[in-house]
């Protein structure tokens, strides 16, 4: 029987964290830049004090729609901190954890993400739901990568996209 995989084995460890006193707007441009959805938020010793996710910046903007010239709504948001905006109990896993008691910790609680921390409680990684599904992939994939199985099916005639949006309004009067 083979040892079991552990959060260690799937885990991202280069991490990308924030301090509490950083500004959102940062927070905000990393995420865009990286194409991240979780910072983990630690103290000044590393250790895991919370979590921002783009939902809670998104939450926490200025919209645009309130009629707020936009200079005014950077300098709005650019004054709200990481620390009023994080997720403070934050559940995390250890390098060791089963990728399974993890998992089944994401699926539960409906989690995107887990930090990971040693017995310190220090950052040392990040388990994501895109982890899994790259093991997942790399499972079903088996010894050799698949051969450009995929294509993207894109609209390319317009005159096609017309003649199915005529197709669908039969259909929709005919049910009438």
């Amino acid at each position: 029987m083979s040892a079991p995989v552990r959060v260690h084995h799937l885990m991202s460890t280069k991490v990308v964290s924030f301090f509490p006193e950083q500004s959102l707007t940062l927070a905000e441009e990393v995420m865009r830049l990286h194409k991240f959805r979780h910072l983990p938020v630690i103290d000044a010793g590393g250790q895991l004090i919370g979590i921002v996710t783009d939902r809670d910046i998104l939450s926490a903007k200025v919209s645009s729609l309130r009629g707020i010239a936009a200079s005014t709504r950077m300098e709005l948001d650019s004054a709200i901190l990481i620390r009023d905006i994080m997720t403070e109990d934050v559940w995390s896993a250890r390098p060791s954890t089963t990728a399974a008691a993890a998992g089944r910790l994401l699926l539960d609680h409906r989690f995107s993400c887990l930090p990971v921390t040693d017995e310190d409680g220090i950052l040392v990684g990040i388990l994501t739901l895109r982890d899994y599904l790259r093991f997942a992939v790399s499972l079903v994939e088996g010894p050799e990568p698949p051969e450009d199985e995929l294509e993207l099916v894109t609209e390319d005639d317009p005159d096609d996209f017309t003649s199915d949006q005529g197709e669908l309004q039969r259909r929709q009067q005919t049910r009438r």
